[in-house]
């Protein structure tokens, strides 16, 4: 790019984050977070595949998308499956012709003491949360490196450098994912493809019900948090569009996190506002 009329013209968000022509796929997008990072994957142009294990909240979404003049298509899809990510990457091409960016987006937790865990909740858990996102993206991979580019976007947590007590399944395959998301970085640079990964704090979504239904852990959270709130899923459509899009073209191996300043550091303990 050159410093001319041109290359500012080019700076433009409407163009720098532009998603025109592309294609992606988003797992758990019938869910609070996948939605929105689905939404705001086609507002900047991107034609969506949205994957699921519930198909009702799957047609809804695509409903509510293609009512804003996305494409979008649906697939049923159980992640756990041994040919999952084949048949999800391979339903990508089939429908838009290729694949540009893949959002692992699909989490699952149990809140459990270390003690209470057995092997089926240890399974269950790293299999949605590590298992499917590595074998998926190595399908995605094989593709995009046949065009020479291509962007995944792992959703991890701030539990990958911040763990809490009754979650040790949670925040170890989230810290997997994180690393995991750098040696994608790595090995895949050659091929065109950046590896980033979002990290949301505490957000008022289903997954956190349990969380902000406890006062005393909310009224923790409230003190711990500088902004004072829970994240709304929309705040991370942003930073998704940055790394799905050009506009990150020099970001990979990153885990961008948007936390509300959960992990800037500790504050003094505040009373109740």
């Amino acid at each position: 790019m050159t410093f001319d009329a041109e290359g500012i013209t080019a700076l433009r968000p409407g163009a720098l984050f532009s998603l025109e022509d592309r294609s992606a796929v988003v797992t758990g997008a019938a869910g609070g977070i996948g939605r929105w990072l689905a939404a705001g994957l086609g507002a900047a142009g991107a034609k969506v595949l949205l994957t699921d294990l519930e198909p009702v909240g799957l047609a809804e979404v695509q409903s509510t998308l293609k009512g804003s003049g996305i494409e979008a298509e649906t697939l049923v899809a159980d992640l756990r499956a041994d040919d999952a990510p084949e048949g999800i990457v391979g339903e990508a091409v089939s429908r838009f012709g290729g694949l540009d960016v893949l959002v692992n987006n699909a989490g699952v937790n149990k809140r459990m003491p270390i003690l209470e865990i057995d092997r089926e909740t240890w399974d269950f858990v790293t299999d949605v949360n590590l298992r499917a996102p590595y074998f998926l993206s190595q399908a995605a991979a094989r593709v995009m490196a046949e065009r020479g580019r291509g962007s995944i976007v792992n959703v991890s947590s701030v539990n990958f450098d911040f763990p809490l007590e009754q979650n040790s399944l949670y925040a170890p395959s989230k810290a997997a994912l994180s690393n995991l998301t750098r040696v994608m970085a790595l090995e895949w640079a050659p091929s065109g493809i950046r590896a980033n990964a979002i990290a949301p704090g505490f957000y008022d979504t289903p997954l956190a019900v349990p969380i902000w239904a406890d006062h005393d852990r909310s009224r923790w959270l409230m003190n711990r948090v500088p902004l004072k709130r829970p994240g709304r899923p929309e705040e991370l459509v942003a930073a998704c569009q940055l790394l799905a899009s050009d506009a990150g073209s020099f970001l990979t191996g990153h885990t961008l996190v948007v936390d509300g300043g959960f992990l800037a550091g500790g504050r003094w303990f505040t009373p109740d506002e």
